[in-house]
């Protein structure tokens, strides 16, 4: 009889144990943010109607992500769901929104890196990838390297199954047109300073803690309109553009690439938690609006740390934004007043 107690006693200490670290669990911080990108972004730069659909794409996107994290999913399934949303609209410059380089084509790049492992995987300069961020996704999954580019990085994507599309699934006429006002400027060859000759960055991306405690983000764009070369900015560039690391926090960048390249935003703005025990905050506005400005460069970053705060920071007139913080906020905003 007291050999079953005793089993009862420890059963009922076991169960209450795991009892505990599930509501543990339960109770650590889930926090999700997502970006479009940033620039001059001036109130009447375009109809009530096409603002609020970006409006509601941004919102459609960080709910999303945030579903996958309120039921307990990984961050990088978080982030995946929500770019995927992104890239699927004709609004930003990703996917099936992307910009025309000079010889008139969707030139893709994008990155992802779990901040638990720190794996990473990008690709870049890769054409008629329906959802580039899904191919680099694979890349860090399913090959041995971090960066696949071109062509190899196409052929990977079909052995693995990634969906590809037809170039008129990625044409759009103000894209387009854009193109157009490139090549009719003084000097038609050159590549623009922004990303579009309307002065806007509209990379996007998004950042995102779990309930597990662990931090991914992810990057996916189409460059500069009018590219040349195989030009390839900051955005595939894990430490530029995309940075996770459970240690610090996770950063996804948009602005002027050459820029953060040098100063490698997402690695730096991470090193300065990591090692000088700074806040989010401060180690988002020491690089982006004091580091950066000095150098002349434009652009901004969403991050998230281990605690589940959140930075939306930028040192344009606006950047496309979104998050839900660990209280459930939900904030979706493009001008720099709001």
């Amino acid at each position: 009889m007291k050999r079953i107690q005793n089993y009862l006693l420890a059963f009922i200490a076991i169960t209450g144990v795991l009892s505990m670290s599930d509501a543990s669990a339960v109770d650590r911080p889930i926090a999700i943010a997502v970006h479009g990108g940033s620039g001059t972004i001036n109130k009447g730069d375009f109809s009530p109607e096409r603002e609020n659909e970006i409006r509601q794409t941004l919102e459609r996107a960080v709910r999303s992500g945030h579903a996958v994290l309120a039921e307990g999913g990984s961050s990088l399934d978080a982030i995946t769901r929500a770019v995927t949303i992104l890239e699927d609209s004709p609004y930003f410059n990703a996917g099936k929104g992307a910009v025309f380089n000079s010889e008139g084509k969707n030139e893709l790049d994008a990155s992802i890196m779990d901040g638990a492992t720190l794996d990473a995987g990008a690709v870049a300069a890769v054409h008629n990838v329906r959802n580039p961020v899904l191919l680099a996704k694979k890349v860090m999954t399913a090959s041995p390297h971090v960066m696949l580019m071109g062509e190899g990085a196409e052929q990977f994507g079909r052995e693995q199954g990634i969906a590809f599309e037809e170039d008129e699934y990625f044409f759009t006429d103000y894209r387009w047109q854009q193109l157009q006002k490139a090549k009719s400027s003084p000097d038609p060859g050159a590549s623009f300073l922004s990303e579009t000759p309307d002065r806007w960055f509209s990379t996007v991306g998004a950042v995102a803690l779990d309930s597990h405690g662990n931090l991914a983000a992810a990057t996916s764009t189409g460059g500069m309109t009018n590219k040349r070369w195989g030009r390839v900015g900051d955005s595939p560039l894990i430490g530029a553009g995309t940075y996770a690391d459970n240690r610090s926090c996770a950063v996804s960048a948009t602005g002027h690439g050459e820029y953060f390249i040098r100063a490698t935003v997402a690695r730096d703005i991470c090193s300065r938690i990591q090692f000088k025990n700074q806040s989010l905050q401060d180690a988002a506005n020491e690089v982006v609006m004091q580091q950066l400005v000095n150098m002349g460069g434009s652009g901004g970053i969403i991050a998230a740390d281990r605690k589940g705060q959140l930075a939306l920071t930028f040192n344009t007139p606006g950047m496309y934004r979104a998050s839900i913080d660990a209280d459930g906020n939900v904030y979706v905003a493009i001008y720099g007043d709001e």
